[in-house]
């Protein structure tokens, strides 16, 4: 997995209509083909009386796997518009899926390839966005005497808390963007005088709005 990937933070839901053909879309996180196919499974069932099911997907692993199917519709006309506006927005591991209820007008290549295109970017619209970044995980040891000013640091910089363990010492968890890692540790000796101890260990992934502010 790359260290920052861009996703929906959840399920967006969507609706374009054109010549009175109705376009429902929905977006959704997904971290696996698997997942990706049983998210299309469940709503070609529930809306089993639509004319078409289009969809496109990015998947993000040890390698990127793309797909899309514009399901009975012309080529390039339904699946394709639908990539499009995931790679517009630039997200990874996300599955949208478009289903078109016909309203008796054809709507030509142009018109349909704006109709999916508007109702796939409604339901991203609506799901939000996230980043999803991998961060070493962190642990600082210092002197009850330093604990205010380092909390004051890390909350001031937006750090993504873990938690506290209060002995003889302090243990402060936290996760670490790589890419912060030097800064991190000259300020954090600059604010001890180099007597806190700095361990890591591992790495996980970390939620991020597009603020750089951690989410729940």
């Amino acid at each position: 997995m790359q260290r920052c990937i861009r996703t929906v933070s959840r399920t967006g839901n969507g609706e374009y209509e054109e010549k009175r053909s109705r376009f429902l879309s929905w977006a959704f996180q997904v971290n696996s083909e698997e997942e990706a196919l049983d998210c299309l499974a469940q709503l070609k069932k529930k809306y089993w009386d639509a004319r078409h099911h289009c969809y496109a997907y990015v998947i993000e692993t040890e390698t990127e796997i793309q797909r899309f199917s514009d399901d009975g519709e012309p080529s390039g006309t339904g699946g394709l518009p639908i990539l499009q506006a995931i790679r517009m927005k630039e997200l990874k591991n996300v599955l949208v899926v478009v289903v078109r209820y016909f309203g008796g007008i054809l709507l030509g290549a142009p018109g349909l390839v704006r109709a999916y295109g508007k109702a796939a970017t409604a339901g991203l619209d609506d799901a939000g966005v996230l980043l999803r970044k991998k961060c070493l995980k962190t642990k600082i040891h210092i002197d009850y005497s330093f604990y205010g000013k380092i909390r004051n640091y890390l909350d001031t910089e937006k750090f993504a808390a873990g938690g506290a363990n209060f002995t003889d010492i302090v243990e402060i968890e936290l996760f670490l963007e790589p890419t912060k890692k030097e800064a991190f540790e000259k300020s954090i000796n600059e604010i001890t005088g180099g007597q806190a101890k700095i361990s890591f260990h591992g790495t996980t992934s970390v939620d991020f709005d597009e603020n750089g502010n951690t989410l729940s």
